[in-house]
């Protein structure tokens, strides 16, 4: 598994690779009292629990090192250290220890997955599915799926006003996709059904790139014996289905309330808000989960390596999922505060992913 997406720069990297079995282990006990406290580790009491004796004297010396590699920082004067997003990238690409899921989580998360396929649709399936994440991680849930995936069952055009229409598009596993659409006003009825009935002659098993492909065919072939305001009526109901890379989209977010708990000042509050108020850049978090689907194994964006986060200062790890053709047809994960259990989270995601994936056929 890979828990790299975003290298060390290049121009501390072969000091930090330098660093001597007292400096790493100082760091990687900063490091792990961050994760597991959120509070500064101090001198004093660092020299306490090391493994090694060491004045607390020699634990400042030694943190002053770190501190000009950029590892770590003091948030206040005379405070302890705490790890900054270098040191945290520094931290899961080489000291952390990635292993096999634990199995208290594996058989929470299989009996979850295991209910999830009981005739729901894929979309409910991947909800309920980021909603598990999110709470077995304490995160937000996070899932961009791909609409163009989906086999149609059904199309429907419904006239709302003289000038506007509702398409109406029904998926073979129940789900439905609403969308207005303008309309002559001088359109008759009889084309809104005209234009249902040649839709849905072709549409069923179909995904939307391929009822695309075969009415253009029938275009080109002259098979469509159609007017002139019902073909305008077929083209703007197929368009506004497709539209374009980010519409072609689905985001589902689940428990954005976990992220509020475990607060510990004023400045974590203000922290989460601006991630809600970033989340709500759905956009921008389609964007994002989007550079997952690049290849296989887990990404990780911590902190400002994301635009998107860097005023949040937040962790984010997905992974893709495959459907039975082996293709990358979504990417699942968590978001949350960059004071994350790495070496449990990691697994969690990418063994999830796995499961979803099997439930559409995959590997």
């Amino acid at each position: 598994m890979s828990a790299r997406d975003i290298p060390i720069g290049s121009s501390p990297a072969s000091s930090l690779s330098a660093l001597n079995e007292r400096s790493r282990e100082i760091f990687r006990r900063i490091v792990e009292s961050y994760l597991a406290t959120g509070e500064p580790l101090g001198s004093r009491n660092l020299a306490r629990i090391l493994p090694m004796t060491l004045s607390p004297a020699s634990v400042r010396n030694v943190m002053s090192d770190l501190e000009h590699l950029g590892l770590i920082y003091a948030p206040h004067t005379s405070a302890g250290r705490l790890p900054t997003e270098l040191g945290l990238r520094f931290f899961v690409d080489a000291l952390m220890q990635i292993g096999e899921i634990d199995q208290a989580d594996r058989q929470s998360i299989e009996a979850n997955v295991a209910a999830l396929g009981d005739g729901k649709s894929m979309e409910a399936v991947l909800t309920e599915a980021s909603q598990m994440l999110s709470g077995l991680t304490r995160t937000a849930g996070v899932v961009l799926t791909t609409k163009s995936n989906v086999r149609l069952k059904q199309v429907e055009f419904v006239r709302l006003e003289p000038t506007r229409a509702l398409a109406v598009l029904v998926s073979e596993d129940g789900q439905v996709e609403n969308r207005v659409l303008p309309v002559p006003a001088d359109l008759p009825s009889s084309s809104l059904v005209e234009a249902s009935n040649f839709l849905n002659a072709r549409v069923r098993g179909s995904t939307l790139p391929e009822l695309r492909s075969e009415l253009e065919r029938a275009l080109t072939a002259g098979q469509a014996e159609l007017d002139q305001l019902t073909g305008k009526v077929i083209a703007a109901g197929v368009a506004s289905w497709s539209g374009g890379a980010n519409e072609d989209r689905k985001l589902i977010i689940s428990g954005q309330s976990h992220l509020l708990e475990d607060l510990h000042a004023i400045e974590d509050l203000e922290r989460i808000r601006t991630l809600f108020d970033e989340l709500e850049t759905r956009r921008g978090v389609v964007d994002l989960l989007g550079r997952a689907e690049g290849g296989d194994g887990v990404r990780i964006f911590i902190g400002s390596e994301n635009k998107l986060f860097s005023m949040s200062g937040s962790s984010t790890i997905v992974t893709p999922y495959r459907d039975a053709g082996g293709r990358i047809v979504g990417v699942l994960g968590v978001i949350g505060p960059t004071r994350l259990n790495y070496a449990r989270v990691i697994p969690m995601v990418d063994y999830t992913a796995k499961l979803v994936g099997r439930m559409l056929g995959g590997p």
